[in-house]
Order: structure tokens, then C-alpha cells, then sequence
């Protein structure tokens, strides 16, 4: 009799963490939906009611660069993971979070060429935001990561793995392979070209 009280005080007691958990989980999700239509209200408001407001924001989005990347960082600092999954499913685990590892780097126009091992498997520099998946003159295949400190950094001469356009890759995250033996990396920031030293 003590042992069924005892194993019935431990289900409780566990059956009790994990409505916690979800509905912690539950009340951020629904916290964030609230606050993401609180704004695209606000901006709904204001386009109908100032005039200048429609052609700043255009102007903002269209003819300025805006950060996706520090945006993101800003919006999670502040209210957490969109869609924070990472609290549901703990076990979850990384397959691949490697450091850049190069033979020789040489400068090559704007930026520098890395030799590297035959197809060498491409981890990403820092987290950020893929602003451009195609072709550059020069430079072949070509990824395009902003950063959360707002560095574009181009990744070329690889061959994608599956990525997609304004996908959040966290720092260490595969992005492809290298197309025979170099790598050209590019670092880029309002406009100006940087040097690769301070960064690799």
C-alpha cells in the first residue's frame, strides 16, 4: 500500500512539471501572437493615417539596407525564440558544429581565397539571416549570411546544402561543401569591403 501511494505521489508530481512546462510554453507563444499583431496593427494605423508614414517605411525596406540579422537578434534578446521548440524537444542534438579550418589564405580581389581539404564540409562563421543563394561573377556559387553584427559575409565556390532564402543558420551550422579545394570568403559591411583578419 505505502509503495502504490509513493509511485502515485511521484506520477502526480511529474505529471505536474510537464503541464508547467507547457503551459509556460503555451503563454510565451500566445504572448508573442499578441505582440506581432499589436505591431502589424500599429502599421496598419499608421499607413492609413500620416502620409509620409508609407513612404519612409518603403524607403526603409526597399532602398536601405535593413539588418534581418540583428533584427532577429534584437527580437530574441527581448522576447525570446519565435517558436521556441528547443523547450519541448530537450534531446534534440546538433549533427554537425565544426570551426573553420584553412591551409593557406591569399588575398583575391575583395576579399581572401581559403585552401582547404578536397570538398571540405563548410561550417558557418557566426549565426545570421541568408540574404542571397546564386551565382557572383567571379567568385561561383555564392551564400550570402548577414550577421547579428551586420557583416554580410559571402561563402563561395561551395555547393549549397539545404538551405533556403531568409533562413536563420546558427553559428557552426553546415552550409555546404567546397567545389574542389578553395573557398572564397568576403566580408562586407555598409557597403565597405573588411578585413578578413579580424574575422577568420
Amino acid at each position: 500500500m505505502d509503495e502504490y501511494k509513493s509511485l502515485n505521489k511521484y506520477l502526480n508530481k511529474n505529471t505536474l512539471k510537464s503541464d508547467n512546462k507547457f503551459n509556460s510554453f503555451s503563454k510565451r507563444l500566445i504572448s508573442k501572437f499578441l505582440i506581432s499583431l499589436i505591431l502589424f496593427i500599429l502599421f496598419l494605423i499608421g499607413n492609413k493615417v500620416s502620409l509620409e508614414f508609407k513612404p519612409k517605411f518603403y524607403n526603409i525596406v526597399y532602398n536601405e539596407t535593413f539588418s534581418f540579422a540583428e533584427f532577429k537578434g534584437w527580437y530574441n534578446e527581448n522576447f525570446g525564440e519565435v517558436f521556441p521548440l528547443n523547450n519541448l524537444f530537450p534531446n534534440d542534438v546538433k549533427v554537425f558544429n565544426e570551426s573553420f579550418v584553412y591551409d593557406s589564405a591569399n588575398l583575391y580581389k575583395d576579399g581572401v581565397a581559403l585552401k582547404v581539404t578536397n570538398q571540405y564540409l563548410v561550417p558557418l562563421l557566426n549565426s545570421g539571416v541568408v540574404i542571397f543563394l546564386g551565382e557572383k561573377e567571379d567568385y561561383g556559387n555564392t551564400l550570402i549570411v548577414q550577421q547579428e553584427n551586420g557583416i554580410d559575409v559571402w561563402y563561395s565556390n561551395i555547393n549549397f546544402g539545404d538551405i533556403a532564402m531568409y533562413d536563420y543558420l546558427e553559428k557552426g551550422s553546415y552550409i555546404g561543401e567546397a567545389n574542389g579545394d578553395t573557398i572564397y570568403l568576403l566580408f562586407q559591411k555598409d557597403g565597405k569591403f573588411l578585413d578578413y583578419k579580424e574575422y577568420i
